[in-house]
């Protein structure tokens, strides 16, 4: 019998509900089924004391940055085969002084990686974010159409590790009814469209770009595979309503496993018992899944 695959499952910021869903998701038959997890940082009562329930620290901060190295450093080296994290908080590693903005960015610059993209994946939806953790305001400058090109390959490289081999991909426009040719605005007819052309050419499957408000309809109805969305919330909006508590955070671009949870630290409910695991079990199990294939 093949050897099931090692995760590492970072606890996040200890002064969130990190260390509890990580250590109730460890423990859940259906993880210990396919995977050998191992925790990474402060994990039981008496070791999360030195970090205050609910409160933003460099400590923290700096803690949590700490075991995501510490992982990412074990996936680059093959003592495991892949990396699943707890929440970290942004406030806490910008009061470290550490410049990421979240997982993403670092692990892609702990990779070595020129660009890594954000993927939610759900059974119902699957979306990748062509621009992140930037403010609303900065996204008609970010989204360039080199930006976009390269978000969209990125999406058609990864895909068929998730069982889609030929993934039909949707592009959303930025402006209400995707610009309405440029009554609306120019950047379906500046930025998006050409880039969808420039990927057409490539090989790739993609169409758009849709209005954002009928696209993700027709992504859960089954119309197209995955959905590259403008921005942050454009994106997780629909995924959040229809499967929260159920979708992952996929890294793709890198060449480890990564996987998260779909929401925050939760400081309001640290430590109270209350948290649930489920983000944490469904990042798990599509951890081990993509492992197990990767070995096959």
């Amino acid at each position: 019998m093949d050897a099931l695959p090692i995760l590492a499952i970072t606890v996040g910021d200890p002064a969130g509900i990190g260390p509890e869903v990580a250590s109730k998701a460890v423990s859940d038959p259906r993880v210990l089924a396919v995977c050998e997890p191992r925790l990474y940082g402060p994990a039981k009562p008496e070791d999360v004391e030195p970090y205050p329930a609910g409160v933003v620290s460099a400590i923290s901060g700096l803690r949590s940055y700490e075991e995501v190295v510490r992982a990412v450093e074990d996936a680059l080296r093959g003592a495991v085969d892949g990396i699943v994290t707890a929440p970290i908080n942004k406030a806490a590693f910008a009061a470290a002084g550490l410049p990421w903005k979240g997982h993403t960015d670092l692990i892609a610059h702990l990779c070595g990686a020129p660009e890594a993209g954000m993927m939610f994946w759900s059974e119902k939806l699957r979306v990748v974010l062509a621009t992140v953790h930037i403010p609303l305001s900065d996204v008609p400058v970010a989204l360039t159409k080199d930006k976009l090109c390269a978000i969209i390959r990125m999406t058609a490289a990864a895909m068929p590790r998730f069982g889609y081999p030929s993934p039909r991909i949707a592009v959303t426009g930025l402006n209400p009814h995707a610009g309405e040719d440029g009554l609306l605005g120019s950047e379906e007819l500046i930025t998006i469209r050409p880039a969808i052309e420039a990927c057409v050419k490539d090989g790739i499957t993609v169409s758009g770009p849709f209005p954002a408000d009928t696209v993700f309809v027709r992504a859960a109805r089954g119309d197209f595979d995955v959905v590259v969305a403008c921005y942050h919330d454009q994106g997780l909006i629909p995924v959040k309503l229809l499967s929260f508590g159920h979708s992952v955070n996929v890294t793709i671009g890198v060449p480890i496993i990564r996987t998260s949870v779909d929401h925050g630290t939760a400081f309001d409910i640290a430590r109270r018992g209350i948290a649930d695991p489920g983000s944490m079990v469904e990042a798990i199990l599509l951890a081990a899944r993509l492992a197990t294939a990767s070995k096959a």
